[in-house]
Order: C-alpha cells, then structure tokens, then sequence
C-alpha cells in the first residue's frame, strides 16, 4: 500500500504515526482490502478442496491425509465471516448494501449478500451444530415394546462449488471497488501530511519497521 517513496529498509528515515482523520480512513480501506482478499483465498482453496472430494469419490481423506469436506468447511465459514467483517456497522470504514448493489454484477446480487450476513450468524452460532441436527428415537417392535434406542441425525444443506465461486466473485468486486478508494485517498493523505508544520511530525509516536526474512 506504500507508495514509490516507500523508505523500505533506509536507516535514514523515520516513520511516524498520522493521527488525522484522512490517515484513518485510509488505514481503513486498506483493512477492508485485505479482507475480501481474505475472501478471495478461502473461496479459491475451497473450490480446490471441494474438487478433491469429488474427485476422490467417497468423499474420505485424500492421498495426503486431509479431509476435504474438513477442509472446505474450514475455508468456507473464514470466508464467511471475513466477508461479513467488512459491512459491520460499529467500525470506522466499511462497506454498505449500496456498495453491493452498484457492482457490475448480474444476477440477484444484493440477494446473495443478505444471505451472507444471515450465514455468519448460522456459522457463528455459539452453541448450534452448523453441519446437521440430531435427534433420539425409540425403537419399538410390533407390540410397542421398546427395543432400543437410534441415534439419527439430518445433514444441512452441504457446500458446493456454485455457492463459493459466486461468493468469490461477490468479493473480488468489491475488492476492486475498494481499491479505487484506496488510490484516491492515498495521494490526499500524503499531500496533508507534507503539509504538516515540523514541530507536529516531530511530536507523532515513531514506528518501528522490521523487516521479514
């Protein structure tokens, strides 16, 4: 997200912390970006997990020991609530239902979305099986007389690969669209902080920068 003056490892300068409003919306856009890249991820390993299990057949571990259903499912409810992350409505830039319905997108788009937000709180349930309901069932012979008890249990709707492409598409566009935001606010935080007096910059906390081996 830096620009082509990005100091990289120049033990000449320093980086200080902006506390302008501009700098926080920026810092935004840029949490809301790698977000739906998040999303993007999740949707894009889901789809190859959800492949390995039709290509295996019967749906147990493939030849490298991973369950793709495990897999899938793990991918799927990170996508789901990262996604659903971006539209909450008490942080300082997020993404709105108008957002979604101006994408260039065909189909029921803003449909979709409200089915996202509904399944964060399916996946998020502090206490409900996500997967299948199970219930308890008596067993009786021909004069009523129990017999034993059957533990069944009803599967939910399974994830297939429809679902997660669209949401990924869902997620790329809007990443596209916070994007552009990101390039028009940058070079507006950078002019503000040029202009900033001296004696202010000087008074900001210093951030250190390690760099990744």
């Amino acid at each position: 997200m830096s620009d082509a003056t990005d100091p990289g490892t120049d033990d000449t300068v320093t980086m200080r912390a902006l506390d302008t409003a501009d700098a926080d919306e920026l810092a935004g856009l840029a949490d809301l970006f790698s977000e739906l890249q998040t999303v993007l991820r999740c949707c894009e390993a889901a789809v190859t997990a959800l492949t390995a299990h039709t290509a295996n057949g019967d749906g147990g571990p493939a030849a490298s020991g991973d369950d793709p259903d495990v897999v899938a499912e793990a991918l799927w409810t990170t996508a789901v609530l990262t996604y659903t992350r971006c539209f909450a409505t008490d942080r300082a830039v997020r993404l709105t239902g108008d957002d979604v319905a101006g994408l260039p997108l065909e189909g029921e788009v803003t449909r979709w979305h409200e089915v996202l937000l509904r399944l964060r709180d399916h996946y998020a349930a502090p206490a409900d099986n996500p997967r299948e309901r199970f219930s308890v069932n008596a067993v009786t012979g021909t004069d009523d007389t129990v017999s034993g008890i059957a533990i069944t249990s009803t599967p939910l709707a399974p994830l297939d690969e429809v679902t997660v492409r669209q949401t990924g598409a869902l997620a790329y566009q809007l990443a596209q669209l916070v994007e552009g935001r990101l390039g028009e606010k940058h070079p507006e935080v950078r002019t503000a902080a040029a202009a900033l007096p001296r004696e202010h910059l000087r008074s900001l906390p210093e951030v250190e920068v390690t760099t990744r081996a």
